[in-house]
């Protein structure tokens, strides 16, 4: 059999680096929403003004994606007795975040809010809005 050589591969460092920056996790902020629907079924809906706000501060971490669930003006009809899930995705919270809110800040009634969220390092999270 004829002898195979392996070839010897060199990164260049700043190849590297660069590398590296690219697979940097984005941060992003992942909420896992629950809804129990009462024993006569309810409709739900998102509006593009849900937010994340750090305790503390005035600032705004927006939405940026939403699975699972109609944006305004949509609904999503969920049956009496059942559970229905859905996910959504914010923009980083700060480094010194350590308590946030979930605000969905609407022109009318029904905006619902999850106060005191503890940040984890995960920045996973999974809310119950029943």
């Amino acid at each position: 059999f004829p002898v195979t050589i392996q070839p010897k591969t060199r990164v260049d460092s700043s190849i590297k680096r660069k590398l590296k920056e690219l697979i940097k996790p984005e941060g992003q902020v992942v909420v896992h929403c629950m809804v129990k629907s009462p024993s006569y079924g309810v409709r739900i809906r998102i509006w593009k003004s849900t937010f994340l706000i750090p305790k503390g501060s005035n600032q705004r971490r927006s939405m940026l994606h939403h699975e699972n669930i109609s944006l305004y003006p949509q609904w999503v009809s969920i049956p009496g007795g059942t559970i229905h899930r859905f996910t959504l995705i914010f923009e980083p919270l700060p480094s010194s975040c350590t308590l946030f809110n979930l605000e969905e800040i609407i022109p009318d009634t029904g905006g619902f809010s999850v106060q005191d969220i503890d940040k984890n390092k995960t920045d996973m999270y999974h809310v119950d809005l029943s």
